[in-house]
This record gives structure tokens, sequence and C-alpha cells, in this order.
């Protein structure tokens, strides 16, 4: 499904995000990706998303090597991949309906089928009756439950989720990862980035642990 050998990624002023970094996280299993803040773990999932290329190495989801993809190519991947950032990146101007529309019609689906799938999305994460609100009356954990709506939305096969829980209070990140467990549940493969590995437990994770950019578990 997803399998990182030797990948480092080095920045233009010579710093190395990652270094020769292998793993491997097969259908339907979830793996948290762990360290403190500036190991990779962000980066690791850039790549994983072709947001960003490796220096050397190879990344391959579904045994196709990403970080060639021409740029024509990101679009297919992006179809397979569902995306929940940190800082949420909801757009402010739009409803919840049209935030979590976004991946569908940028994929040129019909409207009704739009719809249709915006409010069963909505309905699992517990925001059908918001859909109309704009991100800024929502929460934090409201807006990550719409974060993980568009993620999901467009039935991806993979979910990357970056810190999902980490500005949340207990309760809501409970709620998060029971969300999470129930997609797991129906054999969607999970990538999380975390700092706190112990928040999620319940999903039965595999676990591997950077330090600097290079694996060390």
């Amino acid at each position: 499904m997803i399998a990182l050998h030797d990948v480092t990624k080095r920045w233009p002023d010579g710093r190395e995000a990652l270094r020769g970094v292998s793993l491997q996280v097969e259908r339907g299993q979830c793996l948290l990706v762990t360290g403190r803040s500036g190991a990779g773990k962000t980066t690791l999932l850039e790549l994983i998303a072709a947001i960003r290329r490796p220096t050397s190495g190879r990344v391959l989801v579904h045994d196709e090597d990403v970080g060639r993809l021409p740029r024509r190519g990101v679009p297919w991947l992006r179809r397979h991949l569902g995306l929940v950032f940190q800082d949420h990146r909801l757009l402010h101007d739009r409803s919840v309906f049209d935030n979590v529309a976004l991946p569908l019609r940028l994929a040129g689906a019909e409207r009704e089928e739009i719809g249709r799938r915006v409010r069963a999305a909505l309905d699992k994460v517990g925001l059908l009756g918001r859909e109309r609100a704009m991100p800024v009356t929502l929460s934090g954990g409201e807006q990550q439950r719409v974060c993980i709506a568009r993620a999901v939305v467009h039935r991806p096969a993979v979910v990357l989720a970056d810190e999902p829980t980490g500005n949340l209070d207990p309760g809501y990140a409970r709620d998060i990862v029971t969300l999470l467990a129930a997609f797991r549940d129906v054999g969607v493969t999970l990538v999380i980035a975390t700092h706190a590995p112990e928040v999620f437990a319940p999903l039965a994770p595999t676990s591997a642990v950077l330090d600097h950019g290079i694996r060390i578990a």
C-alpha cells in the first residue's frame, strides 16, 4: 500500500528533514509516526502526498513511485488520499458544506452526487445540522471534524493526518480517535503523525519513531 525505501529529504540550505528512512504500511493498517517537534513527521506525510519530493530514495503508494510522478499525475494520487492538517486549512469564506464538497468539485462530480456524499460525510462526523454554518462559528473540535469529513468525502483508500488531536481538549481528542477508528474498521489505511502516541492506543497502531529525521524504532 505505502512504502518508503531509504528516503532522504534535504532542504536547499543543506539541512536534512529525513535521512535514509524506510517503512511499510499495509492496507487497512494504522501507522503512528511519532517523535519530537522537528523530527520530520510532517515532512514524511508531505512526501507520501507528493506535496514535496524526496531528495533521494523511493516513496511508493499503490506501487506507484509518487516522488517521480509528473505534475499531471498528482490529481490521480490525491483521489486515493484524504488529508487532515493540524491547522485545519478550512476556507473561512465558505460554508461547512462547501468546504467538505471541495474535493468532489475538483474531481468534477455531479451536483446530486456532491450533495449526497457531503451530507453522508457530515452525518458520519456528527455535523449534519451544521452544513450551512461558517467555520469561524465552530469550536476547534468541530473544525477538526469538518477537516475529517473533507478528507473522507471522496472515499479515499488512505487518510494522512498531521497531529489531528494536537490542539484539542481530551474529550474532543477521544471523539476524533473514535472517528478514525471507524474508518480503519472499514479498511481505510491510516498514517498519523503525532507527538502523543498514547492518545491513539485504541487504534492498536504500529509505530515508526523519528529523531532528527532518522528512524530510530
